[in-house]
């Protein structure tokens, strides 16, 4: 008896499910942690530090001091929309490498960063929109637009595949690009501004914005974690997807609507920061495995707290005019070309 128990594979299996199941859990309760000193560092540190003792102050009994004013006018909307873009961005790319099976994805294949772009170029040309906090509407309807039309051109023939939407994302974003220039070297304001956005950055920005975007976020969010069940079965094959039930169409579809949204809205407010939602995702499948149940949120507190250090990291070397997609674009080449060359993705 005591042989037959001791050769059943069961306990074994089930000890390193669990074993598994803790190590993802302690990943997250850490990423977390990381987090919470990423916006300490947020708060505090810049061209003007302020004592962390003085942050706290500042946040729950203002007096009305020079400190106070740094920490709550500038830095927590900064903070905020800093965890808000690479929550969503994180979140975006791993969705993005998923459903198009492509390691190299980022959630600018479906054309959301030039058609962002285009709204926000046509509102400060066309319609003489200046305000931030106007214009990120025309980026965030141009970023729909051209997700909807990279998707309907991708279904034109045998529904949604990776390849389809790759080489409809690629069409829409060059012909986008094609307007956009058209549009910008005929208006020096609209250059200036499409240059401003274009760089990435989430300084400048009022806490107002990251209220009006936090709807849509939070519907990406919630889409996005309802769709990782899918994506894990459409990991093994469209075939064995949809013997074991799932509808790929239907999966494909909720996936392209939560990258919409969630990229969409951090792009349209922030422009496109770079890497975010490329390199994440590699490192988030190091630390949890293949599983997008546990991939995606550990990619969103990577993605949050990455862009939190990039944008201390600028703030202390250059004061506030490093900005944080300048620096990201800067040291994620590198990093990615390290990923790539240490796992093998240029195999694939």
């Amino acid at each position: 008896m005591n042989a037959t128990l001791a050769a059943d594979p069961a306990p074994t299996g089930r000890r390193a499910l669990h074993r598994r199941r803790t190590r993802r859990l302690l990943c997250l309760v850490t990423l977390l942690g990381a987090l919470l000193l990423a916006s300490a560092a947020s708060l505090a540190y810049g061209a003007h530090p302020v004592p962390f003792d003085a942050v706290w102050q500042a946040l729950v009994a203002p007096a009305g001091g020079e400190d106070d004013i740094i920490v709550r006018s500038l830095r927590v909307p900064r903070t905020v929309l800093g965890i808000l873009a690479g929550l969503a961005l994180g979140v975006g790319g791993a969705l993005m490498q998923g459903h198009t099976r492509n390691p190299l994805a980022d959630p600018g294949l479906l054309g959301v960063n030039q058609g962002a772009a285009l709204g926000v170029v046509t509102a400060v040309v066309v319609f003489d929109v200046t305000a931030l906090g106007s214009y990120i509407w025309f980026g965030f309807a141009g970023a729909l637009v051209a997700a909807v039309l990279v998707f309907v051109l991708g279904t034109v023939r045998g529904g949604a595949t990776p390849v389809t939407l790759a080489l409809a994302g690629a069409a829409v974003s060059a012909l986008l690009y094609g307007l956009i220039s058209a549009i910008v070297l005929t208006d020096r304001q609209g250059m200036d501004t499409y240059r401003f956005w274009h760089v990435g950055s989430i300084a400048g920005r009022e806490l107002a914005v990251a209220g009006q975007l936090a709807p849509f976020l939070i519907a990406g969010f919630v889409l996005a974690l309802a769709n990782t069940p899918g994506l894990n079965s459409l990991a093994l094959g469209e075939d064995v997807s949809t013997a074991l039930g799932r509808n790929v169409r239907r999966t494909r579809l909720l996936g392209i609507v939560a990258i919409t949204l969630l990229v969409g809205a951090a792009v349209s407010a922030c422009g496109p920061i770079a890497f975010v939602g490329l390199l994440v995702p590699h490192i988030a499948r190091v630390l949890t495995g293949p599983d997008y149940r546990w991939l995606v949120p550990c990619a969103g507190l990577l993605g949050a707290v990455l862009v939190l250090l990039a944008d201390v990291l600028g703030r202390l070397i250059a004061g506030d005019t490093l900005e944080v997609g300048i620096l990201l674009a800067a040291v994620g080449a590198p990093g990615f070309i390290h990923l790539v060359r240490r796992r093998g993705l240029s195999k694939i």
